[in-house]
């Protein structure tokens, strides 16, 4: 049998590295029959660094009013908006929400063609209007549909979509900060808007973007210490520089959306602290660090028991990571017995 020791656990290991690389005193010896054993398991396996981030709605959107008048009605600050109602009111007529990535720019009537044009007509569709076909080109069954949705909603019935009367965003929101008042005009900004599901923002460090991948898991602590899991959607394009106590820190935005949203609770907005994945290795075998044995010629083992006798074979490390590590070797495999230290 290999003259061996029974490698220290978790804290030791820097130390026994330094040893079997580079000479330095060797740990003292230790009995060669296990004090407890384990099982080698399959699994995956990974290192995590945490982080710190704020759960909330995303970053706001201002809603600034296009329609000459007076500011007649307002939502209440938290409120939820879904497409084709309303979002405020100006001389007493709805300017309503309709989903879509970019804004109109333009009154549409009969005639014209565009993205602006196919965004109206799937709008009116989803909201049920019927007559036309959902294209880029405004027509005169647009323009009766439209007629229909203005009835709906009480507006004169002209056909046409005055500039300003439709408010877009990508999805459903949540209304932010209201900062116009009843009676103000209602050209100038009205309220603030951000998405209707909670979400963490994580300003992570460029010098760990390496932690940062679209798709990757992530674990979410919320501020009474429950653990709801998560994944990262987005990863901005764009560094932004900070300075505190004289030092410099570039940042990008990590966003990690989270599933369940009733995991959250109550929280609405709260700094949490998010895990992320720095290095994973999946069905892999793997043991606690304190089964590894360092051997005299060299690297590390695993102590075998079966049948109440022990062999000790060299095996291969991979990943360290939260008490555990890989190992591989030829005659590893999961749920044979070893040996651990105490």
């Amino acid at each position: 049998m290999r003259r061996l020791w029974w490698l220290l656990p978790v804290a030791a290991v820097l130390g026994l590295i330094g040893y079997v690389g580079f000479g330095r005193s060797e740990p003292a010896p230790a009995s060669e029959s296990p004090i407890r054993t384990t099982t080698i398991t399959k699994g995956t396996l990974a290192a995590t660094e945490s982080v710190d981030g704020t759960l909330g709605f995303g970053d706001p959107v201002t809603v600034n009013g296009r329609l000459p008048g007076t500011v007649t009605a307002l939502p209440a600050e938290g409120s939820r908006i879904g497409r084709g109602q309303p979002m405020y009111r100006a001389d007493g007529r709805p300017v309503v929400l309709f989903y879509a990535a970019a804004p109109f720019y333009r009154a549409l009537k009969p005639g014209d063609e565009g993205e602006d044009v196919r965004a109206l007509e799937a709008n009116l569709a989803a909201l049920g209007y019927k007559g036309f076909t959902a294209d880029d080109s405004y027509t005169g069954a647009t323009a009766d549909a439209v007629r229909d949705w203005q009835e709906d909603l009480g507006l004169p019935e002209t056909g046409t979509v005055e500039l300003g009367r439709i408010v877009v965003a990508p999805d459903a929101v949540r209304v932010g900060e209201v900062k116009a008042h009843l009676g103000d005009g209602a050209t100038g900004p009205i309220l603030q808007w951000t998405g209707s599901t909670r979400l963490v923002t994580v300003q992570l460090d460029v010098t760990e973007q390496r932690l940062a991948a679209i798709g990757a898991e992530a674990t979410v602590k919320l501020p009474d210490d429950r653990e709801v899991p998560g994944k990262i959607s987005a990863i901005g394009a764009v560094a932004t520089a900070s300075t505190q106590n004289n030092q410099t820190k570039v940042t990008v935005d990590v966003t990690v959306t989270v599933a369940d949203q009733d995991k959250l609770g109550t929280f609405d907005v709260a700094p949490v602290t998010v895990t992320l994945v720095s290095e994973q290795r999946r069905d892999v075998l793997i043991v606690p660090v304190g089964a590894l044995v360092a051997l005299a010629e060299g690297g590390y083992g695993l102590q075998l028991v079966s049948g109440g006798s022990t062999r000790t074979v060299a095996v291969t490390t991979g990943l360290f990571a939260s008490g555990k590590v890989e190992v591989s070797g030829p005659e590893l495999a999961a749920g044979l017995t070893v040996g651990v230290a105490g």
